[in-house]
């Protein structure tokens, strides 16, 4: 039915037009000619299962232990969610009737969207790949998946493995560059499904909207952190290290700045110190648990923010491998250029402010974040922060570990993004879902009274309803007596 994908490597870009035509015809009819539709997720689970010993290969000095908990544990929990809860999932979903509907049959009906274009982003390019491609096969799509071409060597296993295991036609893996993306987005698609940055997900969204298609965009931003003055400090500087430097601070939700009180700064950073320690050794550049920065281009952009700013612990690095200590920044300006956009690595600047009225109000100055967290024994400073801010997640006393909680909804607001995924949100995000009426062609006489002409002479509204009430309730009443 489809060309290689391999054509497109070689810019044979016109065959994607037919490709897309072909994936939306076959879609229509994917649940009825597939009966094992949900067996499908459990495919998966092997290329999942193997990719991390090839992954692990290109992402030195990073150890397997590190990929497998950050790229493919998460989706081999979320493949065996989705292999138990499915058939659940995707059943006909009762909801409350009103009264002129009291003997109908009325529910929602999940069915699939069509075809689901797929644009992976390259921190987690496992991850954040295959975990949409699980709700969209789950949902009964067609998908095409393009891997992010940044990180070509995590595309190639992805191209290598999927197609051996799952429908290689129904699940295309296009991988490429600017030109390949820019050619799928003037595909029509029935949902596009992004993960990255603010300024590229505009993009994709002004390509869908020429179309119409409906997009989830999981973006990033710049997420604080409020250590508040009213908890353990050590504990809290402690999750707050793992979160920042956990894949070398490339991670969409790490906490991106600290905010706390003047006289709480130099016992944060100590505590931070100590955490890096412990973590990554006095020599981190040697720790296998330490990874680099993706490319030079993103270090430069890294390196640049450091210029204004004064350098309380790390700043050591080493262009030649794209490496970045883990760099600690005191006293820091809301106007310094580490404060103009997402960071995306190493650098944990750290702002002071008065208490937890500034912490709020400096917050809401700037875009909203795709998460927030707050550090403090107290749980009105905890509401309070929740009540008075938006972000994507909301986190108190730990960092990230919303990201693996599948009942969680997953997702960005504002600048941080649109829709949610993970679980049943994967799956309702990527379907249709159909609100259905089933009536019977019986009780005309009650229905005359919504047919012209209305005349004094038909019920009023009350009547009518009363007569509603009283036909529904006398075919209730002889459905029991058919029953006993």
């Amino acid at each position: 039915m489809l060309k290689r994908f391999s054509l497109v490597l070689e810019g044979e870009l016109s065959h994607f037009l037919q490709i897309i035509k072909d994936l939306a015809e076959s879609t229509r009819c994917i649940h009825r000619k597939n009966p094992n539709l949900y067996d499908i997720p459990r495919t998966l689970w092997i290329p999942t299962h193997h990719a991390h010993n090839r992954i692990v290969v290109f992402l030195y000095p990073q150890s397997v232990e590190v990929t497998q908990l950050h790229e493919t544990l998460g989706i081999e929990s979320e493949i065996d969610l989705t292999i138990r809860k499915l058939k659940d999932w995707a059943a006909p979903r009762p909801v409350e009737k009103n009264l002129l509907t009291m003997s109908d049959t009325v529910y929602v009906h999940p069915e699939p969207l069509g075809v689901v274009l797929i644009i992976g982003a390259w921190n987690y390019p496992w991850a954040v790949t295959v975990g949409p491609l699980i709700g969209a096969i789950a949902a009964g799509n067609a998908a095409v998946v393009k891997p992010s071409e940044v990180c070509v060597h995590t595309a190639k296993v992805m191209e290598d493995l999927l197609p051996i295991y799952i429908d290689k036609e129904l699940y295309p893996v296009v991988t490429g560059g600017v030109p390949e993306t820019q050619e799928l987005l003037r595909q029509r698609f029935d949902h596009i499904f992004y993960t990255g940055n603010s300024m590229v997900g505009k993009l994709i969204m002004e390509a869908a909207a020429k179309n119409l298609t409906p997009v989830t965009l999981e973006l990033g931003g710049k997420s604080p952190c409020y250590i508040d003055k009213n908890c353990d400090i050590t504990i809290a500087c402690r999750r707050t290290a793992w979160g920042k430097y956990t894949n070398c601070g490339q991670t969409c939700i790490a906490p991106d700045y600290i905010l706390c009180e003047p006289s709480m700064q130099d016992r944060i950073i100590e505590e931070i110190k100590k955490a890096l320690k412990e973590f990554y050794t006095d020599n981190p550049k040697t720790c296998a648990d330490y990874g680099r920065i993706i490319n030079q281009r993103h270090f430069k952009r890294i390196i640049n923010m450091l210029d204004d700013c004064t350098i309380a612990a790390g700043g050591e690095n080493d262009e030649a491998n794209c490496y970045i200590a883990p760099t600690l920044l005191r006293d820091v300006k809301p106007e310094a250029k580490v404060m103009q956009e997402e960071i995306f690595g190493p650098l944990l600047p750290i702002i002071t402010v008065s208490g937890v009225d500034e912490a709020i109000e400096f917050i809401n100055k700037g875009e909203k974040p795709l998460a927030l967290y707050v550090f403090s024994s107290d749980n009105k400073v905890i509401d309070r922060i929740r009540d008075e801010t938006s972000s994507g997640g909301f986190v108190a006393n730990d960092c990230l570990v919303h990201y693996s909680i599948s009942s969680l909804p997953f997702g960005g607001v504002g600048n941080s993004g649109m829709g949610c995924y993970h679980g049943k949100y994967s799956f309702d995000q990527l379907s249709h879902l159909r609100g259905c009426l089933i009536k019977k062609l019986n009780m005309e006489g009650v229905n005359n009274v919504r047919y012209p002409p209305h005349t004094p002479k038909k019920p009023t509204p009350m009547k009518f309803m009363f007569l509603v009430f009283l036909t529904c309730s006398c075919e209730i009443f002889f459905k029991m007596e058919d029953i006993y």
